[in-house]
């Protein structure tokens, strides 16, 4: 596994590397906000609250746990609802997962084999605060950068699986290729813009 870098920070891409849950907020986060940021997040949580425990933070109550969240720096521009999905996921994760996050992409179907591509983003889909795309692009971030690499994660993930795309926070292997992603990112959001207005007219 090469080094992760999407937070641009050492510290915090250090624990994204070194703790699935803080990958699996780090993403449920990146959305309305600057990938980096967002990626940042599960580090913010983790000064705050002395580590990361999935069940920790699962049971933490929910009033002190949005005030960890949105103490400046926030974890988010919308912390308090952010927090909430944090707290969802976790939960989710004890109850589905035995509060093992790791466990939604390497425990074996009830068949005893391991799981492929296409079961990994179904498990993936189903936590709270993941739908298809983030499924997707966290699907990708395993195998392109987490070493994890189901049979078939790369047609499960989509356009997000390619090699040498610059479509998601799985291309972000240093600050040139932040700013690639960043740049394609917003030639899409543009060619929708224009779509959108040209069947308007």
């Amino acid at each position: 596994m090469s080094g992760i870098c999407i937070a641009q920070e050492p510290e915090a891409d250090a624990l994204l590397e070194r703790e699935p849950l803080a990958l699996l907020i780090g993403m449920l986060l990146d959305q309305q906000i600057q990938m980096e940021v967002a990626f940042r997040g599960p580090l913010k949580l983790h000064e705050r609250l002395g580590g990361l425990d999935v069940r920790v933070i699962a049971d933490h109550d929910p009033e002190a746990f949005a005030t960890l969240a949105t103490t400046p720096p926030a974890i988010h521009r919308y912390g308090g609802s952010m927090a909430k999905r944090v707290q969802e996921m976790c939960r989710a994760i004890v109850e589905d997962w035995d509060g093992d996050p790791a466990a939604i992409w390497t425990r074996p179907g009830a068949d005893g084999a391991a799981p492929d591509g296409r079961e990994v983003l179904r498990r993936l889909k189903a936590l709270p605060g993941y739908g298809e795309q983030k499924a997707k692009i966290f699907l990708a971030i395993l195998g392109k950068q987490y070493g994890v690499t189901p049979d078939g994660w790369r047609e499960a993930a989509g356009d997000y699986g390619a090699d040498g795309t610059r479509l998601s926070a799985a291309d972000v292997v240093d600050g040139q290729t932040l700013l690639e992603v960043r740049d394609t990112k917003k030639a899409i959001k543009a060619a929708a813009r224009e779509k959108k207005a040209a069947a308007a007219k």
